[in-house]
């Protein structure tokens, strides 16, 4: 009797740290393709448009705004968690806006730094969702 209790504690084990496994793998975030981000700061507010290209946690891509104009960006995706800095260049004046958030289905959100310039925060769409 206390092998076949042995028996089934093992395989309810087994089957729950399988299914955990399937749940960790389809959890995995991709961020490729283009977002509509509103950014709200003590600056103002604005709506940039980036382009993302996830290798594995890695991310390149280009940032457009009115504001600040074309910039490449880089940064990483950890689970859920993102996190991209965009080298800007305005009027000769150079400072990175670093971007720290939370991606969850088609939509991101977070806050972002501009050192000396401020903070604020942010929210993002995949382009093309409502």
């Amino acid at each position: 009797m206390k092998t076949s209790s042995r028996l089934v504690t093992t395989v309810i084990a087994i089957a729950c740290i399988a299914v955990g496994l399937l749940c960790a793998q389809d959890a995995k975030v991709d961020v490729t393709g283009e977002w509509v981000l509103m950014v709200m700061s003590v600056g103002g507010t604005g709506t940039p448009t980036v382009t993302f290209k996830q290798d594995g946690e890695n991310l390149t891509g280009h940032y457009s705004s009115e504001l600040i104009g074309e910039a490449d960006l880089k940064g990483t995706v950890k689970g859920q968690a993102i996190e991209f800095i965009v080298s800007a260049d305005v009027q000769g004046t150079k400072f990175d806006l670093k971007y720290t958030g939370t991606v969850e289905g088609k939509e991101m959100k977070g806050k972002v730094s501009s050192g000396d310039f401020g903070d604020g925060t942010f929210t993002g769409k995949r382009k093309g969702q409502p």
